[in-house]
């Protein structure tokens, strides 16, 4: 049996106020309609933070400082495999994001991330992420408490 075509991909774990950013997947595409860290497919010869910059101004019309890389995360998903590379982010300051190729945006404390039905290559990142956030309950330590769960247009 051939083995699937294997992607790298990256993503990024926006963060404001001790809130992250989620993305829904738009319906129509696979893996419709579940959240996921917003990025993208890793160009041959691309860097991967060159990667996520330019995948976040395509996706998100907005601009990015890229910080520490988190671990990697791979998934089989039969037709594709993928190796799903995050990274923390800032925006730029003054910049809000437009979800111009998800069905919507998110902006979610840490707690809430658990509330959420992820794509499966990102569910390794979420957690991972509560636990570098405040342990394996994925309380938020002081620096991750921020404003309630908000959606952006």
């Amino acid at each position: 049996m051939p083995h699937p075509p294997h992607l790298f991909v990256v993503c990024a774990l926006i963060e404001r106020g001790g809130l992250v950013l989620a993305a829904q997947r738009p319906a129509g595409k696979s893996q419709a309609l579940l959240w996921e860290f917003p990025g993208g497919k890793i160009e041959p010869g691309e860097a991967p933070e060159a990667a996520l910059v330019r995948e976040i101004a395509e996706e998100l019309h907005a601009a990015i400082e890229v910080g520490e890389r988190l671990p990697d995360s791979f998934y089989d998903y039969g037709k594709v495999a993928i190796t799903l590379v995050p990274f923390r982010a800032r925006l730029h300051d003054g910049v809000e994001p437009h979800a111009a190729e998800h069905a919507a945006l998110r902006w979610c404390g840490a707690r809430d991330l658990r509330a959420l039905e992820w794509a499966p290559a990102d569910v390794p990142i979420v957690e991972h992420y509560l636990a570098l956030r405040g342990g394996p309950r994925g309380e938020p330590t002081p620096e991750g408490r921020g404003s309630p769960t908000s959606a952006v247009a």
